[in-house]
């Protein structure tokens, strides 16, 4: 097996299930145009996303790391009239090529895109006594997964379904001599989620256009 299978696996499937879409498509090339690294969901991981949060019936959404708004757009669609989605991002030029794209997605009057470190705008939406949240998405900085974990769990409510993005690391989380900080964070946040008691989790591989990685996906007790 290898990334080049997985890659045309990825084309077939997304030939089937993911319909052209000319604004995420230019979500991308702008992205790229940029300067903004191309670590975005894959389009077949942004329709799991969409389909997730549809049927999780979600009004409000959370999304920690914003980076094009590529995986925003997707989620986005998934909100029902009078939904609203806030989105995390920590680099004030990844936020305007974000809102650029929203906009050109037209879902930008839907989202709210909060400039700074995610740690902080966490506790900041906790001190405004935010709503919760019915569905998240972590996809940030791996060295802060676990006070991601925490903010994230603040701010929902019985019955929050939350999804980690890159969880695996091409298999690094089992290597004992790791010193790569991404590695630790995301093996720091694992033995904090399976040691938390107010969810129910579990974690996936995924292999694809992306490589070989994994999501964890949780509920809210």
């Amino acid at each position: 097996m290898s990334e080049e299978l997985w890659s045309k696996v990825d084309q077939h499937l997304e030939s089937l299930f993911v319909s052209k879409d000319p604004s995420l498509e230019s979500n991308l090339r702008e992205s790229q145009a940029a300067g903004l690294p191309s670590i975005q969901v894959s389009a077949l991981q942004g329709k799991l996303l969409n389909l997730l949060a549809a049927t999780a019936g979600a009004k409000r959404i959370l999304e920690i790391g914003t980076l094009g708004g590529y995986s925003t757009t997707w989620l986005a669609r998934a909100l029902p009239k009078g939904g609203r989605l806030v989105t995390l991002e920590f680099e004030p030029l990844h936020a305007r090529k974000a809102r650029e794209n929203l906009e050109r997605s037209g879902v930008g009057n839907l989202v709210d895109i909060r400039v700074g470190p995610a740690l902080e705008t966490l506790a900041t939406l906790v001190r405004e006594g935010s709503a919760p949240f019915d569905f998240v998405f972590i996809d940030a900085d791996k060295e802060n997964y676990a006070g991601y974990l925490t903010g994230a769990l603040k701010l929902s409510r019985p019955g929050t379904l939350i999804v980690a993005d890159n969880v695996v690391r091409s298999g690094g989380i089992l290597d004992p001599l790791s010193t790569d900080p991404r590695v630790l964070g995301i093996r720091k946040f694992l033995s904090k989620l399976a040691a938390e008691k107010r969810v129910d989790a579990t974690a996936i591989q995924t292999v694809g256009s992306k490589g070989h990685d994994g999501l964890a996906v949780f509920r809210v007790l």
